[in-house]
């Protein structure tokens, strides 16, 4: 059976973040349901649709960002009470919009993740979990790397509570109440979670992972040891994963796997007889999809795939089929419910074309005026600088939530920009005078019309640190720009990993010196990347990293007062000893410093 799908958008409210969009439960099997979505603005909007028109149901006053926005209620019962997280705070309304939970939790950051069951609440700052029930405490857990998303296993199949942390470092952390029991490594950073078959699978303990490397994989997660079950390869060199469903849009009574990526692609997969997910059908939408979920909501009896995108687009990929009457050579005759709709599309746009014009002159006039006021408009970028593993090169993803007119790149730091097949931008670049002003690259890229997402691949040489600077100029007036930063550390071809090969020849580096734990901590979050800010728990912490150009690797094992490092690349020891040098002469640490080269 060939799956066909039509495109239609429904409705724009603000910026969007991650899983901020859910459909409410249907009041019949395959009628209408309403959608309810939450933005940067704090606003909540719930509507319905009716004749391929967005009717509203109610909308909340504007607020704090809204991050998080889940469905709960009572456990086996109808998922319709909306939360959503605001800050440190958890509100809650009714599905006509009534508010009945204003929650402040003791958390000291914004959160960052949610999860409901019942009457059971986790949430998720950048370290930091905890579970609440009825509101009051219950349980915490301070992470040792950032928390990206959080997922409980279904309480109904399960006779405990299990919590599972999706982490920066590659891990998945599996909890029981306070205490972590036992950790599940994965391919790539996993950035979100969610049930297989929504509801866990037979055992309630399958779970699907998607990770910023644009993996997707299926695990077991059992009371003694996790079991994988499947992964599927980013073989096509898509964007990473940001929304995991499922939902049988085929209708044949197994759910498909539907994937968001942020790169704008809607993916469906069904599976074939080994249960393997093969792809079955793609979509690219312009800019990264934060929601997706399946369900029934321009006409009842037409199952439809839902989105949401960072601009805040609602667009809806439905099995409804596009009705055209005609044949060969007979002019194409439209329903007169489309030809309503086409004037009054036609009206509004007119009417919307005179206030433009009038607004803008009523702004000329103004700004001739000597005690005229110019407001700088804000704008949001959306922007993500990764390392990849395939080709040992940064990615830089810029997503503004308007048009980007140009983007400036300067680096104080000798770089390669490589080309990239999706930059459909113009390239130019600017004479630099590199040895007083230390200025090793100057760019522009010009983008086409309408382009709100801008990615560009770089490529750095080990030892030279510094800035990367990019100029973001969005097309609204009167002109403004925002500046984003990113660091080029020393070590920056090093990648994170879980294991090394032990039995190669290693190159020693010991540093012994009158400096603290997060001292040396922090000097090491200065050389390499991916290691957590937050200086880890103990008196001592070992990482592994692996060069992604040459594939030599490294360990790195630090406490108060002493550092010890091994590779099987002299020049990683040798760039460390500068480095780490350089930085305890700032802060007049004096260090003893000795070596041990590997014999071949």
């Amino acid at each position: 059976m060939e799956l066909q799908l039509v495109r239609v958008d429904y409705l724009q409210v603000g910026v969007t973040s991650q899983k901020t969009m859910k459909l409410l439960p249907a009041s019949r099997r395959r009628a209408t349901q309403k959608i309810v979505i939450g933005d940067h603005g704090g606003v909540v909007t719930c509507f319905g649709i009716k004749k391929g028109e967005a009717m509203p149901v109610f909308k909340t006053l504007p607020g704090q960002r809204i991050t998080r926005l889940e469905l709960g209620g009572a456990l086996n019962t109808p998922q319709e009470k909306i939360f959503v997280a605001t800050g440190s705070e958890v509100r809650g309304f009714t599905k006509r919009g009534k508010q009945f939970l204003s929650f402040e939790t003791n958390l000291t950051e914004n959160i960052k993740a949610m999860h409901i069951s019942g009457a059971d609440l986790f949430l998720c700052a950048s370290y930091i979990y905890n579970h609440y029930c009825d509101c009051k405490d219950q349980h915490y857990y301070l992470s040792g790397d950032k928390i990206n998303d959080i997922l409980c296993l279904p309480v109904e199949k399960l006779s405990c509570i299990r919590p599972i942390l999706a982490c920066q470092d590659r891990v998945l952390r599996v909890l029981q109440g306070s205490d972590l029991l036992y950790e599940v490594e994965v391919s790539g950073p996993p950035t979100v979670l969610a049930l297989n078959n929504g509801n866990g699978g037979d055992s309630g303990e399958e779970l699907l992972f998607g990770t910023s490397d644009g993996k997707v994989g299926l695990i077991q997660v059992s009371s003694a040891s996790p079991v994988h079950k499947w992964e599927v390869r980013n073989e096509k060199k898509r964007g990473g994963i940001l929304c995991i469903d499922n939902f049988d849009i085929l209708g044949d009574g197994v759910k498909e796997l539907l994937v968001g990526r942020d790169d704008g692609m809607l993916e469906i997969y069904n599976f074939d007889s080994t249960n393997e997910p093969v792809l079955r059908y793609d979509h690219a939408l312009s800019e990264s999809i934060t929601s997706i979920q399946g369900g029934c909501v321009g006409k009842d009896g037409y199952d439809e795939i839902l989105a949401s995108t960072y601009s805040g687009w609602v667009t809806g990929l439905t099995t409804e089929p596009v009705h055209r009457e005609g044949g060969s050579g007979e002019e194409l005759k439209i329903s007169q419910e489309m030809q309503n709709k086409i004037s009054s599309l036609r009206n509004e746009l007119e009417h919307l074309q005179i206030k433009v014009l009038q607004e803008r002159e009523k702004y000329q006039q103004s700004s001739r005026s000597s005690t005229a006021l110019s407001a700088v408009p804000a704008f949001s970028v959306n922007d993500k600088f990764t390392l990849n593993k395939d080709d040992a090169s940064y990615s830089l993803i810029l997503e503004v939530q308007t048009a980007i007119d140009n983007v400036l790149v300067q680096s104080d730091v000798p770089i390669d920009l490589l080309d990239v097949d999706k930059n459909s931008a113009v390239v130019s670049f600017s004479g630099c005078d590199s040895e007083p002003n230390s200025n090793f690259l100057l760019a522009t890229y010009r983008c086409q019309a309408n382009t709100t997402r801008l990615e560009l691949k770089i490529r750095s040489i080990e030892g030279q640190y510094g800035t990367l600077q990019a100029y973001v100029t969005p097309r609204i007036q009167p002109k403004t720009c925002q500046l984003c930063q990113y660091q080029i550390k020393p070590l920056s071809l090093h990648q994170r990993t879980h294991f090394i090969d032990h039995d190669r020849p290693m190159n020693t580096l010991m540093l012994k010196g009158h400096f603290s734990f997060a001292e040396i901590h922090s000097w090491v979050v200065f050389c390499l990347p991916e290691v957590p800010e937050k200086t880890p728990i103990g008196d001592s912490v070992t990482f592994y990293f692996q060069n992604t150009f040459l594939d030599t690797q490294l360990e790195s094992t630090y406490s108060k007062g002493e550092g010890f490092f091994k590779s099987d690349n002299i020049s990683t020891i040798s760039i460390l000893k500068d480095v780490l040098s350089k930085e305890a002469t700032k802060r007049k640490i004096n260090l003893n410093i000795s070596y041990g080269v590997a014999c071949s």
